[in-house]
């Protein structure tokens, strides 16, 4: 098989996530959780997602499907579907594996998956953190990385329309 044969299968369902982390647990591995948008994808995210996988075994990010991605982003957003954001998500080398979400926040994703890591940009707090107090309470812990200035997806979209 060759390696690219394997990105679509990490796009998984809730379920299939919950029993694919229950199969890395087995083995002692510890799990890391991001989640976003990820509509364009740019330096920003890539060091953030790197910063994520450098903090347990696996990485395993949600993603804001595309209705609930208009609720939060206007009816302009997403720029790409979901299949597609996940498809380029699960590419990546640093993640292990892509949920697709459609809730405004990732709560009920966290707390089925319960990982051990839960990981955010540095434009949140602790207690803005969706999950934070979850994971915590169940004896993980919540990493904030910092923001990488001058990259963002809103940023592009105004520069590609000026």
């Amino acid at each position: 098989m060759r390696k690219a044969d394997i990105i679509p299968t990490r796009v998984c369902t809730l379920n299939e996530a919950v029993h694919k982390m229950n199969q890395w647990r087995v083995t002692g591995k510890k799990v890391a959780f991001t989640n976003g948008v990820f509509d364009i994808l740019h330096r920003g995210h890539i060091f953030s997602l790197s910063q994520a996988a450098a903090e347990a075994d696996y990485l395993v990010v949600g993603i804001n499907s595309d209705a609930s991605t208009k609720r939060l982003k206007g009816d302009s957003r997403p720029v790409n579907d979901e299949q597609s954001r996940a498809l380029i998500m699960a590419s990546l080398l640093m993640v292990d594996m892509v949920v697709i979400f459609e809730e405004d926040t990732p709560l009920n994703l966290i707390t089925t998956l319960q990982p051990d890591v839960l990981v955010k940009g540095g434009d949140y707090t602790l207690e803005q953190i969706v999950g934070a107090k979850e994971v915590m309470a169940a004896g993980g812990k919540v990493i904030i990385n910092p923001i990488v200035e001058g990259f963002s997806t809103t940023g592009i979209i105004q520069k590609m329309q000026s």
